[in-house]
């Protein structure tokens, strides 16, 4: 009789993990594959034109965004605060600050697919000032 339950113990079980759906990992860390044509300002940083990867660090704080060339070389760790999106949030997107002149359009906050919460990058007080006044773009993105 002992042998029966644990059969059928062992039976649930395989059960259960059979129906468990798989996430990918791209949900976790929000991992968004970016290419901008033009230069693009983040905080410390301009990043020239090219393709980045956004994804949130591997850590329980889930408000640090880690910024990968292409070929995955770490370039960048940022501060960021949660920031809520206009909208449905089914599409990725990233919003710009258009400041004028010659100088690169700064990355304001970023939202991964289906998020309704996005990630507002924090830039030293002076920056900040100049980027509340700047025209923003939102973009919805392709990855």
């Amino acid at each position: 009789m002992n042998v029966r339950k644990a059969l059928s113990v062992l039976g649930l079980l395989l059960a259960v993990t059979i129906m468990v759906p798989v996430a990918p990992a791209d949900d976790w860390n929000q991992t968004t594959r970016l290419t901008f044509s033009q230069p693009v300002q983040i905080p410390g940083q301009v990043l020239p034109a090219g393709t980045y990867w956004f994804q949130l660090a591997n850590t329980d704080n889930r408000h640090l965004v880690q910024i990968f060339r292409e070929d995955r070389t770490l370039i960048a760790v940022l501060r960021s605060i949660p920031r809520m999106r206009d909208g449905h949030g089914t599409e990725g997107a990233i919003t710009l600050a258009n400041r004028g002149g010659t100088r690169p359009e700064a990355v304001v906050a970023w939202f991964f697919i289906g998020a309704a919460e996005g990630h507002e990058f924090l830039y030293p007080k002076q920056e900040k000032q100049e980027l509340a006044h700047s025209t923003r773009t939102t973009l919805v993105t392709g990855d």
